[in-house]
């Protein structure tokens, strides 16, 4: 197969054949907790997945979750409010591992647009990701990029790339869609802590020129890399601003090797790398 060719360790590749509505891992796909304190373990946090709350076609994909603690034998722990499951796609969220997560006002407060929660405030949104994801210092940001579907989804706009360091999508266009909220989410992150009360680093990150389907305006965005053991895979748009990105990133992955990944033909459905994946913690 593909992956022989490269080269690729087949004994540490399993395949698990389960249903699903769409391949966007990252939203609908188990996301893993990790219990550092004895006894460690590692489990799964299973938030409700109901298709951004835009699509009716979701109930393959919430069953993800619940299929994969099977196969990994792992717990699976059920997020709720009250008598009501909690709903949160992993894109939505971006944490440091040390107690700070990043988030957008627009995908998790937004009362009328693809609302997750209905009837939830700031307060017990707060609550519920600290009871369950382990953090403490939650920082809101803004709003997502334009012509994202999922209504402002964090892994397109800003991503840790170490503890204390982000990188932050930029535009240098006024006239641009993106310029003067992206503009907005950078002030932001000025004057916000990390968990210990230091200051985050923030880098900022280019956005590419846009890109249209029809007259759909895609969300193109370098933000949306991931970041593996061996090396970052960074989609690319054929830009000029494709090395550019790709130089940022790697001064700040010294470490491995950052790999660009061409994704102009991902992104016409509506997400690239970050949105395919979802990473197992070691224990």
């Amino acid at each position: 197969g593909l992956l022989g060719r490269v080269g690729a360790d087949l004994s540490r590749v399993e395949f698990f054949h389960f249903p699903f509505d769409r391949g966007w891992t990252r939203d609908s796909g188990p996301l893993f907790v990790r219990r550092d304190a004895p006894p460690k373990e590692v489990a799964i946090a299973r938030f409700r997945f109901n298709a951004w709350a835009k699509y009716p076609d979701w109930k393959r994909d919430a069953r993800v979750p619940l299929l994969a603690a099977r196969k990994l034998r792992l717990r699976l722990l059920p997020v709720r409010i009250g008598e009501k499951d909690f709903v949160l796609e992993g894109g939505s969220i971006e944490v440091n591992g040390a107690g700070t997560l990043v988030t957008t006002e627009e995908c998790l407060l937004d009362p009328k647009v693809q609302v997750r929660n209905p009837g939830l405030g700031r307060g017990e949104i707060e609550g519920a990701l600290r009871a369950n994801l382990g953090v403490e210092n939650i920082l809101w940001l803004g709003k997502g990029i334009a012509g994202d579907d999922t209504h402002g989804h964090i892994d397109d706009v800003c991503r840790f790339v170490n503890r204390r360091t982000v990188v932050f999508c930029q535009e240098a266009n006024p006239r641009d869609a993106n310029y003067r909220l992206l503009q907005e989410n950078r002030e932001r992150l000025e004057g916000m802590r990390l968990e210990d009360g230091s200051r985050i680093e923030a880098v900022p990150l280019p956005m590419p020129a846009p890109l249209y389907l029809d007259s759909q305006r895609l969300p193109a965005s370098y933000a949306n890399f991931y970041i593996a053991n061996a090396a970052v895979l960074v989609p690319t748009f054929n830009d000029p601003q494709d090395r550019v990105a790709l130089g940022i990133l790697t001064e700040l992955f010294p470490d491995r090797p950052v790999v660009g990944i061409h994704a102009v033909d991902l992104v016409w459905g509506l997400g690239t790398i970050h949105c395919l994946t979802q990473q197992q913690p070691a224990l």
